[in-house]
């Protein structure tokens, strides 16, 4: 099966980060995962993330959501719930990955055959120059076991 991880998240505005992190974190402590996956980590991926997208049976999102109540909170979000996911329901950036995957799929029909999730990491410290939060920080452990879980269902599917 081809599996695409990405990491996506801007490492220069704190909380953002938090993507980046989380997959770097995984790599370390599941190399024997990471060898079977296809790894990128994109900081402001826009469209491009299309283009990484093309040929996968899969990919594991894994990104920062703006929310200042639960900053650290780690949720798993599947193709359904990605499909209603807007760029006014909780990203951290404007035009976004659901905005993005939804373009995608209207004008790449073949990514309708791609199964996407993404992990998402609440955070509520985006300010320029900024390092990641202590709750974002301490839920990064965590995010790394939520993309291991998986890598690990994708395998045994």
């Amino acid at each position: 099966m081809k599996i695409i991880l990405i990491g996506i998240g801007q490492s220069l505005r704190g909380d953002d980060a938090a993507g980046l992190e989380a997959v770097r974190v995984w790599q370390k402590l599941y190399p024997a995962s990471a060898s079977l996956v296809s790894v990128e980590i994109c900081e402001l991926p826009g469209l491009a993330l299309l283009d990484l997208l093309e040929g996968m049976e899969a990919a594991i999102l894994v990104d920062a959501l703006h929310d200042p109540a639960t900053p650290g909170r780690v949720v798993r979000l599947g193709p359904y719930e990605l499909a209603s996911f807007t760029s006014d329901s909780q990203s951290a950036h404007g035009w976004g990955v659901a905005e993005t995957l939804s373009l995608g799929r209207s004008l790449y029909p073949s990514l309708e055959q791609c199964r996407i999730s993404l992990i998402g990491i609440s955070g509520s410290q985006f300010g320029m120059g900024k390092e990641l939060s202590p709750e974002v920080r301490a839920a990064i452990g965590e995010a790394a076991e939520y993309i291991e879980a998986e890598v690990q269902a994708l395998f045994i599917k």
